[in-house]
């Protein structure tokens, strides 16, 4: 591989890039217009698997130990958020989505347990199924999430190789183990989302035939 720290790494994906790329006209990033991805700032971040990509403020952020590490794993997951702002240049619906809701999920993250809890305990029916139809929102957010980190995955593996930054069967092999084990935790993550909405429905059903017995 070659010996280059992961901020250096993701900069050499972005700058890659075509500069020509144009976003749709409804993109955030209109202004990105000829001039390409260069104009992403790529930071460091405390904290641990603290590596994001914000489409906000168009800012590339890695946790401590992935900035400045020249490892395969590090490659790896640098590689991958630099994936989401590949996303972002070309307006890949599925991060768009998930852009949009975020702020709707976090809202209904708040409100749904007290609706909820307060819906049983008054036995207001239809209270508590809004509180379960916010859960909703929670599993809705992991499902899009699946489609987004495959896709960056993916880009990253095809960047990292087209770009000879790993070179040979072992390195692709470790890169495809890092985004791998990543990926299986966002599919965990909707498992579990999903299966806590099932969870309160059942509760719900179950006290809506109580009542009526």
């Amino acid at each position: 591989m070659r010996n280059l720290a992961s901020r250096s790494i993701s900069r050499s994906i972005l700058k890659s890039e075509p500069k020509t790329v144009s976003p749709a006209p409804r993109s955030r990033a209109g202004c990105w217009i000829r001039r390409g991805l260069q104009e992403v700032a790529i930071e460091s971040t405390p904290g641990v698997l603290s590596d994001h990509y914000d489409p906000g403020s168009k800012t590339l952020r890695l946790s401590q130990e992935v900035y400045f590490a020249p490892s395969v794993s590090a490659a790896g997951i640098a590689a991958h958020e630099a994936g989401h702002a590949l996303q972002d240049a070309v307006d890949y619906f599925p991060l768009e989505a998930r852009t949009y809701i975020v702020p709707l999920v976090q809202l209904a993250s708040q409100i749904a347990p007290w609706l909820f809890i307060a819906g049983v305990l008054l036995q207001l029916t239809s209270l508590a199924w809004v509180g379960v139809v916010l859960f909703g929102s929670s599993s809705l957010f992991a499902l899009i999430t699946l489609p987004v980190e495959f896709n960056a995955s993916a880009r990253a593996q095809k960047s990292l190789v087209d770009h000879g930054i790993i070179r040979g069967g072992e390195q692709i092999a470790g890169v495809e183990k890092v985004l791998g084990a990543a990926a299986w935790t966002y599919v965990a993550a909707a498992v579990s989302a999903i299966g806590s909405w099932i969870f309160y429905v059942f509760v719900l059903l179950s006290q809506v035939r109580s009542t009526h017995r």
